[in-house]
């Protein structure tokens, strides 16, 4: 395939990268492993004589990592030179892969499922393993940045403590405040577009409300409502209001004059005409409003048991681990509370997707 300017710098990159590490691991009289991939890497710079396939850059990605993570357990000391060369090469390796898939997936060339699905995989694979990598080997000390392999084990090691945290945390304060905050937005939005008073006065309010920092709030809700998932749904429900109540404001006067009045002409009254016309036509900004909300419902719970709660819960189990220097078990949570909250936006867009499916963007996104 015909290569774009930047995938030509990458490729060049990647084979100087090859050569470079050759070298080094020759002076450093390093594993044949380690010749074979780099001399592997030198050779694909004849990728500009002779056609070569995306897939010998994504096979060169995957050996230089198996490689890497193999030979990492030897070291005692900082890595030799070599190693981060080929942590080089297959950063730019599997950058390259990543590159020529997604140009072919856009020129028609692969198909988009579920090929799509890779892209953001092996990034985000990278990212770890990089990760993984730069820390045992230059020996960072765990108790500034572990390696994602010792948070892994301490996952598995802390299964009861940190379900009993997502139970605390994420089902009863997260989902009950998200619950709440988002409806209350949403029926106090249908209130506003009713009345033109409440759409001067209670906009600007609200508007002061959601500038108030969690951090000050935090301390107030636990003193009304107390140390457990009470307090910190109250947080959550202070947070989302906002952003629902001005997305389905915005959302319902999306529709034009043209279509009320024909609305109008059916002899359609307000609720008929809400229904049928301008709620369908807010789905995009109630939807916007859920997926913002999602995140910020989560942030807003782990930060308000900061501030008193019961010995269980995300926020807690972060803030008393730290000061204990178990920082697996503090990076554990981290995990979880981003794949919970990342599970969480995926199923509010899974399901943006079946209800909004004329939207434009939509159509647009499945083609």
């Amino acid at each position: 395939m015909n290569l774009t300017d930047l995938q030509r710098a990458i490729a060049i990159f990647a084979g100087v990268a090859g050569g470079a590490g050759l070298a080094a691991a020759l002076a450093d009289a390093a594993s044949p492993i380690y010749l074979g991939f780099f001399l592997a890497g030198l050779l694909t710079l004849l990728r500009f004589r002779v056609a070569m396939s995306l897939w010998v850059d994504g096979a060169l990605a995957l050996a230089g990592a198996a490689i890497l993570v193999v030979s990492l357990p030897g070291f005692e000391e900082t890595a030799p030179l070599h190693v981060w060369l080929a942590l080089v090469a297959v950063w730019m390796f599997s950058w390259l892969f990543i590159e020529e898939l997604s140009f072919s997936i856009t020129g028609g060339r692969l198909p988009e499922r579920p090929l799509g699905l890779v892209i953001p995989l092996v990034f985000g694979l990278m990212l770890v393993f990089v990760w993984e990598v730069v820390t045992r080997g230059a020996q960072i000390p765990q108790v500034l940045l572990p390696p994602p392999s010792t948070i892994w084990m301490r996952i598995l090691d802390s299964v009861p403590i940190l379900f009993a945290d997502f139970i605390q945390t994420f089902v009863k304060a997260v989902l009950s405040g998200y619950a709440m905050g988002c409806g209350a937005g949403f029926v106090v939005a249908i209130l506003v577009d009713r009345s033109p008073f409440l759409k001067r006065g209670l906009l600007p309010i609200g508007n002061f409300v959601s500038a108030l920092p969690i951090i000050g709030i935090a301390p107030i809700m636990v003193m009304w409502f107390g140390f457990d998932w009470p307090s910190k749904a109250a947080v959550v429900v202070a947070v989302t209001f906002f952003p629902m109540l001005v997305n389905t404001v915005a959302g319902l006067n999306e529709s034009g004059h043209i279509e009320r009045d024909l609305m109008r002409t059916y002899a359609a009254n307000y609720w008929q005409t809400l229904l049928r016309l301008r709620l369908p036509m807010a789905m995009p900004f109630i939807f916007n409003a859920l997926k913002i909300n999602s995140t910020l419902a989560l942030i807003g719970a782990i930060v308000a048991e900061f501030f008193g709660t019961p010995i269980v819960g995300m926020g807690f189990r972060i803030s008393t681990e730290v000061g204990k220097l178990n920082i697996d078990l503090v990076w554990a949570e981290i995990a979880v509370a981003a794949v919970s909250g990342s599970v969480f936006y995926a199923v509010i867009a899974l399901i943006e997707r079946a209800v909004t499916f004329w939207h434009p963007s939509i159509r647009t996104g499945r083609t």
